[in-house]
């Protein structure tokens, strides 16, 4: 007959051996932050930059983890949204976490790239048939999106800019300018 200590010392090994089979391949999955999160956790840190990453690639323009996006963000969480906007994204990213979990049991930062982007694409759907309504997947990717356009990499080398656009020229006659602008 097993004593209790015997019990316990097996019950232990069995959970410290099933708890470290599944917290390995998750821990491999999630790189160090480079950066200290404000408003975020760091696993919500880790989620936001995956997530971006995805909605704006790098290829050959940088993605959004190369503009900063993850970290404009959680500044934007920390010193600009009010507690509704900022309870709405930290709930959708809780929420992430726990589909993919009950999908696929490890959370979204562990998921494959496949399942990650067909994860995204229903709360796509799902943001999309809300329409009028507020959806954390909406206005995280609206985030990404301010974030990467207004970073430096985001408005020099996705998109084309004149920081003056053109010479200026003064007192011209309009025979030589031609039409004018309405604006």
């Amino acid at each position: 007959m097993l004593s209790r200590r015997d019990a316990i010392r097996g019950l232990a090994l069995t959970l410290g051996v099933a708890s470290a089979g599944f917290a390995g391949p998750v821990a491999a999955a999630m790189p160090p932050l480079s950066w200290t999160p404000q408003a975020l956790t760091p696993d919500q840190a880790r989620l936001v930059d995956v997530v971006a990453e995805l909605i704006v690639p790098a290829t050959d323009t940088p993605g959004a983890r190369q503009a900063g996006v993850p970290q404009f963000i959680d500044r934007t969480l920390a010193g600009w949204c009010d507690q509704k906007q900022g309870d709405l994204l930290r709930n959708g990213l809780a929420r992430m976490d726990a589909d993919a979990r009950a999908a696929h049991g490890v959370p979204f930062v562990a998921l494959s790239a496949q399942q990650q982007t067909e994860q995204l694409a229903a709360y796509d759907k799902e943001a999309k048939a809300a329409w009028g309504q507020p959806h954390f997947f909406k206005s995280l990717k609206e985030l990404v999106t301010i974030g990467y356009f207004t970073s430096e990499p985001g408005a020099t080398l996705a998109l084309r800019y004149d920081p003056v656009p053109g010479a200026y020229r003064a007192c011209i006659p309009l025979s030589e300018i031609g039409r004018a602008w309405a604006t």
